[in-house]
């Protein structure tokens, strides 16, 4: 098949042409279902085709993922999907790589692993669900639940201290971090098309509503009258502001963010402008919510890319470092396995 034929099957493919014949086992109302829906309506915009597409999952709600999606797939096991997804990406570059986890699969048992594939950077798409919940075995705590969080598994209220996906990625020099939810397909879906078009690990953190277990622990960011008003939405170049009416933003007091009133005082230009490549504000920004500015508001929960960086992949440093080896010659696997110290026994 010659290239201009895949590219005019690619360009040809719709939604449904990502969809299965599986029944959809989530429960009715949950956000797994915008989120298939969100990753089947940009698939056919990226330019790959079917068969050179990878969906791997854990375990959990999340990870029945690549069952609804006509791909490649794989349903591997709780917290190693990042592990296995890198050791095809290192074994098949050319292949276009999505995983697939919640955040107990990918923030509790499999965090080493998740950390580890991000400072390693090969280029893969990393979806997390956020619910801060572990659903599919009915309503545990997570590892991103509040504190104080009473469940099955914490009567009394959780005591652990949650953790902040975003800043755990950066922490872990992840080169593409952002943020997203459920409840707004047309973010969600410029988000994901972003993120495939990053070269190297992309980070999306996603929040999924689980209306069985957490219900409503977005609603705040979610619902049309309060979203504008708890809700941050990042644009690059743009000043930080948000409300209603765009009434309120962020600007910087020395190194210190501070929500402000626009209007007398202040004005849209002296706001804190937004720079993804900038490492250190995106530090501050992926930390940006439940703290209290000085003049007593709750600073807004952030969504969009917070911070993009160019670095090598993985897989293609571990190529080139291929090829120079074997420029030297062919190897003895014998000779290899023998070493250079030898012991007679005697």
């Amino acid at each position: 098949m010659s290239t201009e034929t895949i590219e005019s099957t690619v360009a040809a493919l719709t939604a449904k042409d990502f969809a299965t014949d599986q029944e959809v086992r989530w429960c009715p109302g949950c956000g797994d279902y915008s989120i298939l829906a969100s990753v089947q309506k940009v698939m056919p915009t990226i330019g790959v085709a079917k068969e050179n597409i990878v969906i791997i999952s854990g375990i959990g709600c999340s990870s029945r993922f690549p069952y609804y999606m006509n791909t490649y797939g794989m349903h591997s096991i709780h917290g190693r999907a990042t592990a296995i997804a890198s050791g095809l990406k290192a074994s098949r570059p050319e292949l276009s790589v999505w995983i697939v986890a919640g955040d107990g699969d990918s923030m509790s048992i499999g965090g080493n692993h998740t950390i580890h594939m991000l400072r390693r950077n090969l280029n893969v798409n990393f979806l997390v669900f956020n619910n801060q919940i572990y659903g599919l075995t009915k309503g545990q705590y997570s590892p991103t639940s509040e504190v104080n969080k009473i469940t099955k598994s914490s009567p009394q209220g959780s005591i652990d201290h949650p953790f902040n996906p975003a800043a755990l990625a950066l922490g872990a020099d992840a080169t593409f971090v952002g943020r997203t939810m459920d409840r707004d397909p047309k973010h969600m879906q410029t988000m994901i098309a972003r993120a495939e078009q990053h070269q190297g690990t992309s980070f999306l953190e996603i929040y999924q509503n689980c209306n069985i277990f957490n219900d409503g622990a977005f609603e705040v960011f979610t619902e049309k009258s309060t979203k504008l008003v708890h809700g941050l939405y990042v644009e690059q170049g743009k000043p930080l502001t948000f409300g209603a009416n765009g009434e309120k933003g962020i600007r910087f007091d020395g190194m210190r963010p501070e929500v402000v009133e626009i209007g007398a005082k202040y004005s849209a230009d002296d706001m804190w402008i937004h720079d993804e490549k900038d490492f250190y504000k995106a530090q501050i920004l992926t930390r940006l919510f439940d703290n209290p500015s000085e003049v007593g508001a709750v600073f807004p929960r952030p969504f969009g890319v917070f911070y993009t960086n160019d670095r090598p992949c993985y897989e293609q440093m571990m190529s080139l470092q291929i090829e120079e080896a074997l420029a030297k010659g062919a190897g003895d696997l014998d000779k290899l396995i023998r070493g250079k110290e030898t012991w007679e026994i005697k």
